[in-house]
């Protein structure tokens, strides 16, 4: 399994071991480079928290990332 952090995921999703990721490992990259861009927005005011709150739980919802997300509360 590999594993991507936030540091390296943007240049990860590029280069060549994408293809050898699962469909499971390839959905979560692409949720967190998703969140990463939804968290930006809300930082630098491009949206609202209630925005942010409400595409971040379609974007969850719609991925099937929930799990992912509570595992992550932690």
């Amino acid at each position: 399994m590999i594993l991507m952090n936030e540091t390296n995921m943007d240049s990860n999703i590029d280069n060549t071991g994408w293809s050898s990721l699962s469909y499971e490992e390839k959905n979560k990259l692409l949720f967190l480079r998703q969140k990463k861009t939804l968290d930006m927005f809300l930082e630098r005011g491009a949206i609202s928290q209630a925005q942010h709150a409400k595409s971040l739980h379609d974007l969850i919802e719609k991925m099937g990332m929930k799990a992912e997300v509570e595992s992550n509360d932690d």
